[in-house]
């Protein structure tokens, strides 16, 4: 299970995306695969300070000696990016922050796979009739617009400024402040998080915090950004979440969000409700009129597919 990590690794950053994907499926993949490939969600092999420094200096026009008053070892890695500590002096004193820097030749790496993800899109919409309402072409096409804005690290530093706007006086959820001076397309610095992976179930437990509060807390939260704001962080694995000393949720790497259009949140709203509400008629009704099944499908046999579901 180890070498099939490993081996999508080695396949590339959008095969490493997938594998993440599958690490919350246990339903899908069985436990061992899923905790194997969660190994991709924060776990990856990092690449030389050395060659992070060049990078943060091209990207930025400055020295690195003038950025920061030290900038140490990578401590995480991800598909795209991985992230140093460091510290930076600022008129308030000098603090840790956290530097995000885009991997060397990742855009290339990313360019080659997206070209065999649209060959295999195409031969799809071609030959085999079933996939063609899944539009495996316009899903890739999403995938490399996602990615283009995923490897600019500007994008990332306005959605968590974005983000941050939006909740700043939510309860229980924030996400770290942004250094816009020190942030370009291959390097974001931001504040840094102490605090516990949200996977290290273990350590959250032994901290004494209410395990029901904080699931209460992040469904709550996820609800407040897509049905209130329309904006959500849209990469929330449990790599990618911290609960600090005072219990508050913090999101970090916010490469991929997502947006949703007054219309599409009535009909999420719509949808939830009526799960909550054992409604499956009109949980049914909602999804023919979101268009999201088409009209010459039959809504009572839809009804029941969803009531065995939502029960």
């Amino acid at each position: 299970q180890e070498r099939l990590a490993r081996a999508i690794h080695r396949l590339g950053p959008s095969y490493v995306k997938l594998g993440q994907f599958l690490a919350t499926r246990p339903d899908i993949v069985g436990k061992a695969l899923s905790d194997d490939f969660s190994r991709l969600q924060d776990k990856m092999e990092t690449f030389p300070r050395a060659d992070a420094i060049p990078m943060i200096e091209e990207s930025l026009g400055r020295s690195i000696s003038d950025l920061y008053v030290s900038f140490d070892e990578p401590i995480a890695a991800a598909s795209i990016a991985q992230v140093h500590s460091a510290i930076a002096d600022y008129p308030q004193g000098i603090r840790k922050v956290a530097v995000k820097v885009i991997r060397p030749g990742v855009r290339q790496r990313f360019q080659r796979d997206l070209e065999s993800y649209f060959l295999l899109a195409r031969l799809q919409e071609r030959f085999v009739a079933d996939a063609r309402r899944l539009k495996p072409v316009q899903v890739t096409e999403t995938l490399a617009q996602t990615t283009r804005i995923e490897m600019d690290l500007r994008l990332e530093a306005a959605a968590l400024s974005e983000l941050k706007e939006n909740t700043r006086d939510d309860p229980g959820f924030r996400v770290p402040a942004v250094d816009w001076e020190r942030t370009g397309r291959d390097v974001v610095t931001m504040e840094w998080i102490d605090g516990i992976k949200m996977n290290d179930l273990d350590a959250l437990r032994a901290s004494g915090l209410d395990m029901k509060v904080l699931a209460a807390t992040l469904i709550q939260s996820f609800l407040r950004h897509t049905l209130r704001d329309g904006f959500f962080h849209a990469d929330m694995h449990p790599g990618n979440l911290f609960v600090d000393a005072d219990g508050t949720i913090v999101a970090v790497d916010l490469g991929i969000a997502g947006r949703l259009g007054k219309k599409e949140r009535h009909f999420l709203a719509e949808i939830l409700y009526g799960f909550i509400t054992r409604d499956y008629g009109r949980v049914a009704e909602v999804h023919f009129e979101a268009g999201y099944v088409p009209r010459h499908h039959d809504v009572a046999s839809f009804a029941q597919a969803i009531r065995a579901i939502g029960e």
